[in-house]
């Protein structure tokens, strides 16, 4: 057998390291996987202020790599144990309060366990986007300033009978297929640990080069499992076909799921009215909001000089 190749037939690229999540048992076979299942492997590399400056470009380039090639690139305990608890904590508030509003207005049919546009329900959750995890990265992705396009939770836990929908058949996120110019990135925040038994989410690598969907027969044969311990942030294309799978274990696993994208691309919500304008803590993360990218409403909006225009100059 090949000595790069675990028993589930995925290649290992040298320094890379098996997800959280899966083991080797006595036998010397890899635990807590199917048969066929592959999962997802990958280096333990960070991107600018994290690492030494001699080590940036390198990095920055390995992403640059991954996201092109496979379309998805994971990093390992990004956030820390007693963030991770508070999110706990509030994660199923956030999911009750959408909740009352999916009942509301009758749409809470497959809905369950999904929080959507969930900006200024917590501390911990801001405090997440106010720290603009691998900032760097996601603006060398786009080559220039982005902002956030939607952020939600959502708990794939056994809701007996009834799970998110949508998150659970092989999807896009983005409607566009753009081929070689990215308009959307997604951001996993792993709250809980992901492992196969828990839904790890599946990946299909490459699918974000192809326009057309691919087959049912080969999204399930391409797919990878993102098995990660909890605090991990995947980032992945949003052209990238992906979907989470069944929890067959008795706990939550629960993830923060956010989705950045050049500043002309239309948010989801428009956070600046939802959130107001006394609610971002600095210019970045007002940035990042889409506070310097909005659409005037008047004339008196749109004549202004540049400093005071709603979409600002350097937005792409």
């Amino acid at each position: 057998m090949d000595r790069g190749r675990t028993q589930a037939g995925l290649v290992l690229p040298r320094r890379a390291m098996l997800g959280q999540g899966a083991g080797r048992d006595h036998t010397g076979q890899v635990s807590g996987i199917r048969r066929g299942e592959r999962i997802l492997v990958t280096q333990s590399n960070r991107c600018g202020s994290r690492i030494q400056q001699d080590d940036a470009m390198n990095d920055i380039d390995e992403f640059r790599r991954r996201m092109r090639v496979e379309g998805y690139c994971l990093f390992p305990r990004m956030v820390g144990p007693g963030s991770l608890a508070r999110l706990r904590t509030e994660i199923p508030a956030a999911q009750e309060y959408c909740r009352s509003w999916q009942i509301r207005n009758g749409v809470e049919v497959g809905m369950q366990g999904a929080a959507h546009h969930i900006v200024g329900r917590g501390a911990a959750i801001d405090d997440f986007l106010f720290a603009l995890h691998l900032d760097d990265c996601i603006a060398d992705h786009f080559g220039g300033p982005y902002i956030l396009n939607s952020f939600g939770a959502v708990d794939n836990a056994d809701h007996r009978g009834g799970t998110y929908g949508h998150g659970m058949r092989f999807h896009r996120d983005v409607r566009t297929f753009s081929a070689d110019l990215p308009l959307m990135i997604n951001m996993l925040l792993m709250v809980d640990d992901f492992t196969v038994e828990n839904g790890a989410t599946r990946l299909v690598p490459g699918s974000h080069r192809v326009a057309e969907r691919p087959s049912d027969e080969e999204l399930e044969r391409r797919s990878v499992r993102a098995i990660g311990s909890a605090g991990s942030i995947l980032l992945f294309d949003s052209n990238l076909w992906h979907a989470a799978a069944p929890n067959i274990t008795p706990r939550p696993r629960m993830a923060l799921t956010l989705t950045f994208t050049r500043p002309f691309f239309k948010q989801q919500m428009d956070y600046p009215r939802m959130l107001g304008e006394d609610f971002p803590p600095n210019d970045r993360v007002r940035q990042v909001l889409g506070y310097d990218s909005r659409v005037p409403a008047n004339h008196d909006e749109w004549y202004q000089p540049p400093e005071r225009r709603k979409y600002k100059p350097g937005q792409g």
